[in-house]
């Protein structure tokens, strides 16, 4: 029998096993949560083979790029199973299928109409295909500071006041489950002429329940792009794009589509994707209806413990829990839960922490996060240390609900592209007000760009990170983390 091997410089490998062997209770992502439904459902043995499945582009297994085999079946199935006109698998996550969209469907210097919050992939994109972005602002939620997503009126107003741009794209679902009537905005789109792009990258799941959103396709968007890893139980980086209709140039979307992915696509992350959809068509509606039940029953035991906030957003797969009014913020939440209780959640922030449930989830997980929570409750209730910490963060909060996240889109001078090439200095914070910006700044919560490479950078915007900076508010983007640096573009 073949020794184990043991290797102290295997840093990656290590602290993964380490990981699988504390049986950590995952609600974050990927989907499957650590493999545990393909053993329930009857997978494991296929999943545990994939690695012997490794291949490349072989007699018999096909081209994704030139599908006409079994790539081709495989697609033609998901594709009747999600109801769109043609599905095609990404390997690149979907990272790359937002990219081919933007790419395939708007030319240099053209516009775009896009919501201020959108991924970072969108940004990219535009700096590759020289996309002007023409922003629209979204509404931040009052009791979790976190993003809930662009109204329909602020949309069909940006339509209206851009009749020029012929391409919208949104993000729906928002990271944190909100959502609003993306069948009115398609419909209005179409009828002056304009594509519609949606990042469903969280919503790969919703079709799966009458209970939930209704998904983009089915709303009418021309081109959707979902990361089946997020909300199903898919390997981390397969997703799928989606097109309906008769707006999307399909020809041109694969040419970018072979642009923007590996040219040697794997055929373990294909795989993930077939038997993620196989779970979704065979078991899913079922699993789902289990699901939803279990977070109703653990919503409502949440509800009863003194001291904690379920926050409920449109997908009810999205929970949102506050333990502020315990004088426990969020972030020290996420490492309470972690280290004390073996239990992960998708993120943190000041207020809180988001779970993320999906199908791969079961009432054990959902048992094991309540009774930590009354744990941790109960222990706070015999802490009078912890009782000054909540009177400090009552005060701090009290304070920093008077300070208006500064929501107004600063004036752009530069495109992205001119803005990502351009020579850039690092200059004091305080001395930066007026310059135009070479970083993105974008503080959590919301998660919504304070300002971007090519604007302007207002008075607003600095003090808003000094107060991130007080009380101690994570700032994407800036590469100073202790928030005293910036960059901007030289004149």
């Amino acid at each position: 029998m073949t020794k184990e091997i043991k290797f102290e410089q295997n840093y990656i490998n290590n602290k993964l096993q380490n990981i699988v062997n504390d049986d950590l209770i995952s609600f974050h992502m990927p989907g499957h949560k650590k493999g545990k439904i393909y053993d329930k459902l009857g997978y494991g043995k296929l999943v545990k083979d994939l690695y012997k499945m490794d291949t490349t582009e072989i007699i018999e297994t096909d081209n994704l790029f030139s599908a006409e085999e079994i790539i081709k079946d495989s697609q033609d199935r998901a594709s009747k199973i999600f109801k769109s006109g043609q599905s095609y698998y990404l390997v690149n996550g979907s990272t790359c299928g937002i990219q081919a969209a933007i790419l395939a469907t708007c030319k240099p210097k053209s516009k775009i109409l896009i919501n201020r919050d959108c991924h970072q992939s969108a940004i990219n994109a535009f700096i590759l295909g020289d996309v002007e972005p023409v922003y629209i602002k979204g509404s931040i939620c009052e009791n979790t500071y976190t993003i809930q997503g662009v109204s329909e009126q602020d949309v069909i107003s940006a339509i209206d006041n851009n009749e020029d741009i012929k391409v919208l794209m949104l993000t729906y679902p928002s990271y944190y489950g909100m959502v609003f009537d993306l069948e009115k905005i398609c419909r209005y789109a179409h009828e002056k002429g304009m594509m519609v792009i949606v990042d469903e990258a969280h919503g790969a799941h919703l079709n799966l329940s009458d209970k939930l959103p209704k998904s983009a396709l089915e709303q009418g968007a021309d081109i959707v792009i979902q990361s089946l890893h997020k909300t199903l139980p898919a390997f981390t980086q397969s997703s799928i794009l989606h097109i309906q209709g008769d707006l999307v140039d399909k020809k041109n979307l694969e040419r970018f589509l072979k642009i923007v992915q590996s040219s040697s696509p794997s055929y373990v992350l294909m795989s993930s994707l077939e038997i993620a959809i196989d779970i979704y068509d065979r078991y899913g509606k079922g699993l789902m209806d289990n699901l939803l039940n279990d977070i109703e029953n653990f919503e409502a035991d949440l509800s009863k413990i003194d001291g904690v906030k379920v926050i409920k957003g449109h997908d009810a797969t999205k929970v949102f829990i506050s333990l502020k009014d315990l004088g426990i913020n969020g972030y020290d939440l996420e490492e309470i839960l972690r280290y004390k209780y073996n239990i992960q959640v998708e993120l943190s922030n000041y207020y809180g922490v988001l779970l993320i449930c999906t199908i791969g989830n079961d009432k054990n997980d959902f048992d094991a996060f309540l009774e930590a929570i009354k744990s941790i409750a109960k222990n706070f209730n015999k802490n009078h240390d912890l009782k000054i910490k909540q009177d400090n963060l009552n005060q701090k909060e009290a304070e920093l609900i008077h300070i208006n996240y500064p929501n107004i889109i600063p004036k752009k001078v530069l495109s992205p592209r001119e803005a990502f090439y351009s020579d850039k200095k690092e200059v004091k914070l305080k001395d930066s007000i007026g310059k135009v910006s070479g970083e993105y700044i974008i503080p959590y919560p919301p998660g919504i760009s304070l300002t971007s490479p090519g604007e302007i950078i207002t008075k607003e915007v600095i003090d808003y990170i000094l107060i991130c900076k007080e009380y101690g508010m994570n700032v994407r983007g800036l590469k100073d983390k202790s928030l005293d640096i910036i960059e901007i573009i030289e004149n």
